[in-house]
C-alpha cells in the first residue's frame, strides 16, 4: 500500500474509533440509565456492562489497528443491530437520520474490514 493509503487508513481508524471509545466511556457515568434504555428496546438490562466494555475495547482495538478485520465486522453488525432496534421510526425524521448514520458507519467498518488497518497499526507490524 502507498504511504497515502496507509495514512488515510490511520485517520479513518482514529475517527471511527472515537465514537465508540467516547460513547462507552460516557455510559460509565450512568450505567443504570443505559441499562434502562437497553431494556426499552427489548435487550436485557444485564447486558449493559458487556455492551459498554465492547464499545470501549472495540474502539481501542480499531484505534490501535489490532485484530482490525474481525473487530470492524463486529462493529458493523453492532451498528446495524442497534440502529434497527433503537432508531427505526419512520414517523421521526431524527431517528431515521440516526438509523442512516448507523448504516453508514456499518459501511465504513465493512470497508475497513476489507482494506485492513494499514501499515500504521499493530496488525501492520505483524505483517
Amino acid at each position: 500500500m502507498t504511504q497515502q493509503i496507509n495514512t488515510a487508513l490511520l485517520i479513518a481508524r482514529i475517527l471511527m474509533s472515537l465514537l465508540f471509545i467516547m460513547a462507552g466511556i460516557g455510559k460509565l457515568g450512568n450505567v443504570e440509565g443505559f441499562a434502562g434504555f437497553m431494556a426499552s428496546g427489548g435487550i436485557p438490562a444485564f447486558l449493559a456492562w458487556p455492551v459498554i466494555l465492547f464499545e470501549i475495547l472495540a474502539g481501542f482495538a480499531i484505534l490501535a489497528g489490532f485484530m482490525t478485520r474481525p473487530t470492524a465486522l463486529a462493529l458493523a453488525a453492532f451498528c446495524v443491530a442497534s440502529g434497527l432496534l433503537y432508531h427505526f421510526d419512520p414517523s421521526d425524521q431524527n431517528q431515521m437520520n440516526n438509523l442512516l448514520k448507523n448504516l453508514a458507519l456499518a459501511g465504513g467498518y465493512i470497508a475497513l474490514a476489507i482494506a485492513g488497518a494499514g501499515k500504521f497499526s499493530l496488525d501492520g507490524r505483524k505483517g
